[in-house]
């Protein structure tokens, strides 16, 4: 049972750790300055905790989300919900930026200057062809993720965080800016979202439970244990993992005007250290780190995004889609990072609160019986707050960013909580209540 929790551990460890994993939390220690810990308290709550209770309940339905959320909403909003989450951790979202991310870390700094758009292009078309090359044998995936990549690229971080830490740990951190000067949690939490993984867990469930499956259970029991162990080890993996690259990225001497200008800070700091640790060689170490890190993520994300619409929508084959989601991620891939991570922001706001709800109910669900139509309620008031607060933001509509901002747990970012919970309250006393599988 143990060695079938780690090898699937490691196969779910490496879907997930991708481009936003690396990057962000780097970026969070810099900007969070002597506000540290409660920005990362927040980041690894939405970033681990959230992604991992999502990851085990849909690994413990065999039929996945389609099946819990058509059971306690409805069959359509399954469907138009998972239609716009596969797209958005696939081809629109996180499968260009991995690539992205790969490329202007490892690769655009080794290349002349005036390069960067042509070395994009065909950095993008070698990366994505070897991705869909792996895509094309699901199957194997946790041959070629699983025992051979992660433990691979995870070392050669643990290494550069070691280094990092020894290195810089004893700097003094500066002081937080921005958002994080204001409220350090909720922004830490927010730029939780960021990494996708909560989003990510609704698809890797179902490849999770497809692993599982060839390695074979004695009893439900057994296969309900591998579960929760192989939650505790990608929960391990990450926590670790982001402490350590926040931390390094906390007490690493950022130049002031670094510090207030769009450099993405996450990129500039393992860029620049990785330089100043291992000298002449430290672009190669980087550009190899950082490319099988990413690597893992795009191929785990090609096949889950089109086993779903294979199995959701069975006009076109599995390889027809895999084919069309590798083809989009390649040509939304050279818009370049900072547009992909600009237009990504918006929906992942208003899909994250809707994401963390159903789960919400889904765990409520097992343990006492809900109204079905209490629980559409509650994902309409979620799904309503968090579209006004996005229309605010976006469009500067300060009657409704007002609105939102006189919710309870505005301020840390969590406007749609208590409309959260009030739907819930609904869903414990409406009739007709039911009691989850």
């Amino acid at each position: 049972m143990i060695k079938k929790a780690g090898l699937t551990g490691l196969l779910l460890f490496g879907m997930f750790f991708g481009a936003g994993n690396l990057i962000f939390p780097p970026s969070l220690g810099a900007l969070s300055g002597e506000q540290f810990w409660a920005a990362i308290l927040g980041f690894v709550l939405s970033g681990v905790g959230i992604a991992i209770l999502a990851l085990i309940i849909g690994m413990l339905n065999p039929k996945g989300y389609v099946d819990e959320i058509s059971q306690k909403i409805t069959p359509w909003f399954a469907t138009l919900y998972l239609v716009i989450l596969y797209l958005s951790i696939g081809p629109f979202f996180a499968i260009p930026r991995t690539a992205t991310v790969a490329y202007e870390v490892g690769v655009s700094p080794m290349l002349f200057e005036g390069m960067s758009e042509i070395g994009l292009i065909v950095f993008t078309l070698l990366y994505f062809a070897a991705a869909y090359f792996i895509a094309l044998n699901p199957s194997k995936i946790l041959d070629s993720i699983g025992r051979i990549l992660t433990p691979i690229f995870a070392l050669l971080i643990v290494i550069l965080v070691l280094l990092g830490i020894t290195k810089y740990g004893s700097n003094l951190p500066q002081s937080a800016i921005g958002d994080y000067a204001k409220s350090a949690f909720g922004t830490g939490f927010i730029e939780g979202y960021n990494t996708l993984d909560a989003l990510a867990s609704v698809a890797f469930s179902v490849v999770a439970v497809q692993t599982l499956k060839q390695l074979g259970f004695s009893s439900r029991k057994e296969y309900v244990a591998t579960i929760w162990l192989v939650g505790i080890v990608v929960a391990l993996g990450f926590s670790v993992l982001y402490v350590g690259l926040a931390y390094f990225g906390n007490h690493f001497p950022v130049p002031a005007e670094v510090m207030n200008s769009n450099v993405n800070k996450g990129v500039y700091i393992l860029s620049q250290a990785t330089q100043a640790i291992f000298g002449e060689s430290a672009q190669w170490f980087l550009a190899v780190m950082v490319a099988m890190t990413c690597f893992t993520t795009t191929a785990g994300l090609i096949v889950s995004t089109s086993e779903f619409f294979a199995d959701r929508f069975p006009r076109f084959s599995y390889r027809v889609y895999a084919t069309i989601f590798t083809l989009l991620g390649l040509a939304v891939a050279n818009l370049g990072l900072n547009a992909i991570i600009q237009f990504s922001l918006p929906v992942l706001l208003i899909l994250y609160p809707i994401t963390i709800v159903i789960v919400m109910l889904v765990v409520v669900n097992k343990w006492l019986s809900l109204s079905k139509i209490g629980m559409q309620l509650t994902v309409v008031f979620v799904t309503f707050v968090s579209a006004v607060s996005v229309l605010g933001e976006q469009f500067q509509i300060s009657a409704l960013t007002e609105w939102v901002n006189y919710l309870p747990f505005a301020a840390i970012s969590l406007p749609w909580l208590i409309p959260a919970l009030i739907g819930l309250g609904f869903a414990l006393f409406l009739p007709n209540r039911q009691k989850g599988v």
